[in-house]
C-alpha cells in the first residue's frame, strides 16, 4: 500500500484523509500464475495497481495470441478503454506470474474523483501516462524495424526479456520466433 501512496505523493501532496477515502475502497485480489484477470467480452470493472507480479494484454485467436501489452510490479494497470466507456472488452488480461492487485472499482473511482482533492489531479496524470505509453509504442511499430524495437524493448524493459516466454515477445514486436531467434543471434 505505501507503493501506491509514495507514487501519489509525487504527483500531489496527499492529506491523510484524501489517503484514507482511497484507501478504503481498495481489496486485495490474488491471481495465480496463468489465470484470466479479464475475459475478452467482459466489461473492466477495476483501476488496479500491481503489488507483485506481471500481466499481459492480449487478443485471444485461433492459432496464436497477439499479445499486445504488458504491466509490471509497481504499476497502475486495466482494461482501460473498457473501463473508462463501460462496454465490453475486445481483449483479455492474464497474470504471468503469481500476481498481487489492489484494486478499486469504477464507482468507487468516480466517487474519489468528486469527493478528494486530489482525485481528478491523479486520474489525469495517470490517464496522460497510459496514453503516452500507447502513442510510444504505435510509433515504434510504425517507424522503427523489429531489431530497433526488440533493442528498445530491451533498454527500456529489461525484466520483460529476463521473465516472459519469447512467444509473448515475439508477438509484442509484431515478429516469428524464427525472426527473433536471427536477431538475437546478430546481436549477440
Amino acid at each position: 500500500m505505501e507503493h501506491i501512496r509514495k507514487q501519489f505523493e509525487e504527483i500531489y501532496p496527499l492529506s491523510d484523509q484524501d489517503w484514507q477515502s482511497f484507501y478504503a475502497k481498495l481489496t486485495k485480489q490474488e491471481f495465480s500464475k496463468g489465470s484470466l484477470i479479464l475475459k475478452e467480452g467482459q466489461q473492466e470493472n477495476y483501476l488496479s495497481f500491481i503489488e507483485r507480479g506481471m500481466i499481459r494484454f492480449y487478443i485471444p485467436g485461433i492459432d496464436n495470441d497477439l499479445t499486445f501489452g504488458f504491466s509490471f510490479e509497481g504499476e497502475f494497470t486495466s482494461g482501460y478503454d473498457s473501463f473508462l466507456t463501460r462496454t465490453d472488452s475486445l481483449y483479455a488480461i492474464e497474470a504471468l506470474t503469481n500476481t498481487t492487485l489492489w484494486r478499486i472499482t469504477y464507482n468507487d473511482l468516480q466517487t474519489i474523483y468528486k469527493t478528494t482533492s486530489m482525485g481528478n489531479v491523479i486520474g489525469r496524470f495517470f490517464s496522460e501516462r497510459l496514453f503516452l505509453l500507447k502513442f510510444k509504442r504505435e510509433l515504434s511499430l510504425l517507424r522503427d524495424t523489429a531489431e530497433q524495437r526488440y533493442m528498445k524493448l530491451f533498454e527500456e524493459r529489461p525484466n520483460l526479456i529476463q521473465y516472459i516466454p519469447l512467444k509473448y515477445i515475439c508477438s509484442y514486436i509484431g515478429i516469428t520466433p524464427q525472426a527473433l531467434s536471427r536477431i538475437r543471434k546478430r546481436i549477440s
